[in-house]
């Protein structure tokens, strides 16, 4: 998921638990399992209908096997990792006949990248104290290195040594600045303007703490970039190692770091690998999920990646088979440098894209990461004001208007219905939702005016940081994720009028909910907001289904 600066949802979230106590109306899930949220209607319509199927053809095995192939490399956007993963990706969905029969089309789309790929060779971070022999701290000689993201994106190539210093106001010609601030532009111009040789920080997010109690978060190396055509040498470290230079440096104990790093910068175009299911009845409209390949980490987004390949090939199999019908509207599964995917494919498509999914971090462990499978909606009045039992995750609320919510639409609910359905499924499955905050590729859509909503995980305390990879992924949880996934897609694309009472059912108990959270907390706006918004879902559900 796109960004690193998050806004502290605090508020928001000790303000809904407030409300929650004084509602008393929220019919919400239990700890336990279940999903945390409004109550969605039983029923066989809408993704009921797929789910059955779309779950026992999942091959969770070779998902798993395509997000470890994936996560063999450090991708960013075109290098060398981010391409041959796409190769990878197109030769799957080859293999499952897409663009070799008529109704399933394949496309390699070039754009022009802003600047140009960077793919890291090697780093190393060295210790040298008097009368000790010298000793890695971090460090990596292949892409698939454990310490690979101690180099930011756009770091350049370096081979410095020098005292290291803990503060801007202790930086003397040729030292190396060890910090806990984030690698920001004002601190690298701030740092070599003091004559620093390279900076190197230890900066996580406050939520990267371990779920177990433990300590694995000391570990942590956070993923970050800088900006294109930075000079000075940077890096990223563990608190671990932070607060061991730290002592050191507290003890007066004379501490030279030597730091190396090897990158490459390559111009090429950016790609973008686009596979479709053509509608048998309406092939000029589309259903589009979006999965970015750049990032490194397996959560983020190995398992998004290969879960939606799994996914796509899986229901080639069932329309073969006879199981699943071909969709009425087209399916476009599009994978490629995350936000950026979804604009190229909007700008050179044809098809008119009636809704937009991001599956972005579908396979983390519930028990070894602490996150859960969540749905981000798209902007709706919880967005604005959220009550119970609505409230921001650790990644920030985003910036909401009026004007945002005016467009409602059914999505929301037929997403939510997807997750209640594969939990039904399986016998349970804990879930949850949470208001619109941005940062994927559900935001390209609705920028466009299309409805998009995000299926991810969180709060994972590995994200963004070298600790997510393969040991954090689970191979059910990522088929669970898969099937809700393309559940929902399958069911704005190809819905029946039978749908209709189901979701009108399930609207109405949201609708219910959110009045009586608004009316407990004395919020007659917020009232009204969610009265028009659920005004306007059942007329969009309404077209969609007749």
């Amino acid at each position: 998921m796109a960004g690193v600066v998050l806004c502290a949802a605090a508020f928001g979230a000790s303000r809904a638990a407030a409300q929650a106590e004084a509602a008393g109306t929220a019919e919400v899930a239990p700890p336990d399992g279940g999903h945390r949220g409004p109550r969605v209607a039983e029923g066989a319509g809408g993704p009921a209908r797929f789910v059955p199927a779309l779950y026992r053809a999942f091959d969770a095995e070779r998902a798993i096997a395509d997000a470890a192939f994936a996560d063999r490399w450090y991708r960013a956007p075109g290098n060398e990792g981010y391409e041959a993963t796409l190769d990878h990706l197109a030769g799957r969905l080859r293999a499952a006949g897409f663009g070799a029969v008529e109704h399933l089309e394949l496309r390699i789309i070039e754009t022009e990248m802003s600047a140009p790929a960077w793919t890291p060779r090697s780093a190393s971070l060295v210790l040298h104290r008097a009368g000790t022999e010298p000793e890695r701290l971090h460090g990596f000689d292949e892409p698939a290195g454990r310490d690979r993201v101690m180099l930011p994106i756009n770091a350049p190539s370096a081979d410095v040594s020098g005292p290291a210093v803990l503060s801007l106001g202790d930086i003397e010609e040729g030292s190396l600045l060890v910090t806990l601030q984030p690698l920001s532009r004002n601190i690298l111009r701030r740092a070599e303007k003091a004559g620093a040789r390279a900076v190197l920080s230890a900066a996580v997010f406050p939520f990267t703490v371990d779920p177990s109690g433990g300590d694995r978060h000391l570990d942590a190396i956070l993923f970050r970039k800088v900006a294109p055509g930075t000079s000075l040498p940077v890096g990223q470290i563990s608190r671990r190692t932070f607060d061991r230079l730290s002592e050191l440096v507290a003890d007066g104990v004379p501490v030279l770091l030597t730091f190396k790093a090897e990158v490459d910068f390559r111009e090429r175009p950016l790609r973008t690998l686009v596979a479709e299911i053509v509608g048998r009845e309406l092939p000029d409209e589309a259903v589009a999920i979006a999965s970015h390949v750049q990032e490194p980490g397996a959560g983020d987004n190995a398992s998004g990646i290969a879960g939606l390949a799994a996914s796509a090939v899986s229901l080639v199999g069932l329309i073969e088979s006879g199981e699943i019908d071909r969709p009425e509207r087209t399916l476009a599964f599009i994978w490629g440098d995350e936000m950026r995917q979804s604009s190229v494919w909007l700008e050179r498509t044809e098809r008119k894209a009636v809704a937009g999914i991001s599956a972005d971090m579908l396979g983390q462990s519930p028990e070894r990461t602490g996150a859960i499978a969540l749905l981000e909606r798209e902007p709706d009045p919880g967005a604005l004001t959220p009550l119970a039992p609505d409230a921001h995750t650790p990644w920030g609320a985003g910036e909401v208007t009026e004007e945002d919510i005016a467009r409602p639409s059914g999505l929301n609910l037929v997403a939510r219905t997807a997750l209640a359905d594969v939990a039904r499924h399986v016998g349970g499955w804990t879930t949850s939702e949470n208001p619109w905050e941005g940062g994927s590729d559900h935001d390209v859509f609705l920028e466009h005016g299309i409805p998009g909503v995000l299926i991810w995980h969180f709060t994972d305390y590995t994200y963004h940081t070298g600790l997510d990879r393969m040991e954090m992924l689970d191979g059910e949880e990522l088929r669970r994720s898969c099937t809700a996934v393309l559940a929902t897609a399958l069911a704005v694309a190809a819905p029946r009028p039978a749908d209709l009472e189901r979701y009108l059912t399930s609207l109405e108990l949201e609708r219910e909910l959110r009045v009586g959270a608004a009316r407990a907390a004395g919020e007659e706006r917020v009232e009204e907001h969610w009265n028009r918004w659920s005004a306007g879902a059942a007329r969009w559900l309404k077209q969609l289904c007749w």
